[in-house]
């Protein structure tokens, strides 16, 4: 097993490599002047104030220099200084990091929980009234985006119930109450199409596992099925259940982009776009850098939960 965790861990290591030199070279292929963007419209842009901004970001310098540069800073933590606000762009991630990390978690662990009982579920009522109505559910929840969703429950819950508090963030170290209240509808409406997806996926393990001999033998012993149906054929059905967990979780921290802005909520998403919004490409390499690293790291998470899962992975 250890071999296979230093396999990974390596492959981890040159994902991050391949990354970060996209990231880097992602303000080289803008097309026009990168350097005069930032300048903006509204300032007089001359030869000296190019070249002090050249200096200051380091593009007077090669540009495998300046790879070199930013990666080691990078690794030491350091990501330069925000363009417009001059504060270390590391220090303004963490600020916004938390949000985003706890809004994608909780979607995550509101579609992930809610999915094993649904398809499981759907399993055992195949083809009948309950399988064919959640079946219906699941597509439509693949098919609606969050932002639109987003939208509707913030108008619904502003007619039902006026005092329910649903933009904006509340640390939950200062008011868990508030925070959670704030974080609920967002996170289900980042949650829906994971739950739409990861159930179908349930579904169908569980009606592999449920066809297996070892499943006939656990009921010719007269148990129940409620014990057949969790505890020997769930284990096998959740193998690609958790694989699907790792690859939504990415795809969670790309539309937490979204939802936070439907909801006010400042966190990665909201700091990227403002970065876009101002040319600040500083900020935005190291949040994308970040944001990335932390998919690759999920997924490596996963990999040794596949591995502890299923023996047969070690081998």
């Amino acid at each position: 097993m250890s071999r296979v965790f230093f396999t990974r861990l390596f492959d981890l290591l040159v994902v991050l490599f391949g990354v970060s030199i996209i990231v880097f070279l992602m303000i080289r292929l803008i097309p026009g002047d990168a350097v005069a963007i930032m300048l903006g419209a509204n300032t007089e842009i001359t030869p000296e104030r190019l070249a002090e901004l050249n200096r200051r970001i380091g593009l007077d310098r090669p540009v495998i220099e300046q790879y070199l540069i930013w990666a080691g800073a990078a690794l030491r933590g350091d990501f330069g200084t925000s363009l417009w606000t001059g504060r270390p762009v590391a220090g303004e991630i963490l600020i916004h990091l938390w949000p985003t990390l706890e809004l994608t978690f909780l979607a995550l662990f509101i579609g992930a929980l809610l999915a094993v009982p649904v398809g499981c579920l759907m399993a055992q009522t195949r083809g009948g009234m309950a399988d064919v109505t959640m079946r219906v559910g699941a597509i439509a929840g693949l098919t609606i985006p969050s932002f639109w969703l987003g939208i509707v429950l913030i108008l619904l819950l502003s007619s039902l119930a006026p005092g329910f508090s649903s933009l904006g963030y509340v640390p939950f170290s200062e008011d868990p109450l508030g925070n959670l209240e704030r974080m609920l509808l967002p996170a289900f409406a980042l949650a829906l199409p994971i739950l739409a997806n990861l159930s179908r996926l349930v579904r169908s393990a569980m009606l592999d596992a449920l066809g297996q001999d070892y499943v006939r033998t656990a009921r010719a012993k007269g148990l129940s099925e409620r014990r057949v149906v969790y505890k020997h054929a769930l284990r096998n059905a959740l193998i690609p259940f958790l694989t699907s967990v790792g690859i939504m979780t990415g795809y969670l921290l790309g539309g937490a982009i979204v939802v936070e802005q439907v909801f006010a909520i400042p966190g990665l998403g909201r700091l990227i776009l403002g970065a876009i919004a101002e040319r600040n490409y500083p900020l935005i390499q190291a949040t994308i850098l970040v944001v990335t690293a932390g998919f690759v790291l999920v997924n490596f998470i996963v990999d040794m939960l596949y591995m502890l899962v299923d023996p047969r992975v070690r081998a």
